[in-house]
């Protein structure tokens, strides 16, 4: 915790009285919440960033893709565009979010669309024809105007909500008695090798309402890293330069320590905007291994794409089938 978030402690009560408030006006129906009489999944969390939710919208695009004509509707945190914005073919990070186009070039029969007002968005992508039928909602749990059908909230590992306060000095968004809007509750970045009595440990500390079930995942990394030319073995790889603007690079770098990689890291911060210098440094590198959310920003620039791979990742969820049963049930 940095100097400045110990000394502004005293904003804290007044953050958390503010966020109580809001919430329990729209709990008793003062601030009205919109339910549709289809299919709405919400994966957020209660933290800032950092919990996983790219991989888990994706890890519910390929369960019910074959089901549900699915679209994806994100608010697009740092793009250049304004209102409502649906992803083409001249689409890319800028217009919509680094995030939503990972969506985009990744699944080619999904539909994605980018808003800060949830209730527009998904006003806007049931008037299209042939219009979806299932809306996945991405990072939208404080986003009350809309609610959900069905609420999967993440929290990490290294950082689980139970143990946190609000902002500024803490990261949660809102009191932890949000997670009480959860339907299911999912620990992501765990170890694949988290024991059994580590899980019994924060299931109690969690402490489930009876409409809640907990799952616990980890991430799962590909065995190669990938370009727009071609593939290259992991453990093959010579000396790199490791480039990541995510919220937290600490399990990715400790992965590839793991693996023996030999490497240095530019670090950058989540989402950031890569400068024309910026373009400069990496050009001059031999060989950059990023993220696939990285990737997308940067893949653009001819004098990286010989030298640019990003290392593929998806979520593996312990008990996945009773937690693919869950969200089938509400689906159907």
């Amino acid at each position: 915790m940095n100097f400045i978030r110990i000394i502004l402690f005293p904003v804290v009560p007044i953050y958390y009285l503010i966020t109580w408030l809001r919430n329990w006006l729209y709990n008793v129906g003062i601030k009205s919440s919109k339910s549709y009489d289809f299919p709405v999944i919400c994966v957020g969390n209660l933290s800032t960033g950092g919990t996983g939710k790219t991989p888990m919208i994706e890890y519910l695009v390929r369960l019910l893709k074959d089901e549900k004509d699915i679209a994806t509707l994100s608010r697009g945190y740092k793009r250049v565009t304004k209102g409502f914005v649906l992803a083409d073919e001249n689409a890319n990070a800028d217009t919509i979010g680094d995030e939503p186009f990972q969506f985009y070039r990744k699944f080619k029969a999904l539909t994605v669309a980018v808003d800060g007002d949830r209730q527009i968005g998904i006003e806007k992508l049931r008037s299209l024809k042939p219009q979806p039928d299932l809306i996945l909602l991405d990072d939208a749990f404080q986003h009350r105007k809309v609610k959900a059908g069905f609420n999967i909230l993440l929290t990490a590992y290294n950082n689980l909500y139970y143990k946190d306060i609000v902002l500024p000095t803490g990261n949660l968004r809102e009191p932890r008695f949000g997670a009480k809007r959860a339907d299911l509750i999912v620990v992501t970045k765990c170890s694949k090798t988290i024991s059994e009595a580590e899980k019994q440990k924060i299931t109690s500390k969690i402490n489930l309402k009876r409409h809640q079930q907990l799952f616990f995942s980890y991430v799962d990394y590909a065995s190669h890293v990938i370009s727009v030319f071609d593939e290259l073995e992991l453990s093959k790889l010579p000396k790199f330069t490791l480039v990541t603007g995510i919220a937290n690079a600490k399990p990715l770098v400790d992965f590839l320590m793991q693996k023996g990689l030999e490497f240095d890291h530019l670090e950058y911060s989540d989402h950031y905007s890569f400068r024309i210098s910026d373009i400069e440094t990496l050009a001059s590198k031999s060989l950059i291994i990023t993220t696939e959310k990285d990737y997308v920003r940067l893949s653009d620039h001819e004098e990286l794409k010989d030298k640019l791979y990003y290392l593929p990742i998806q979520i593996k969820i312990d008990k996945s089938a009773q937690f693919n049963a869950a969200v089938k049930a509400f689906v159907s």
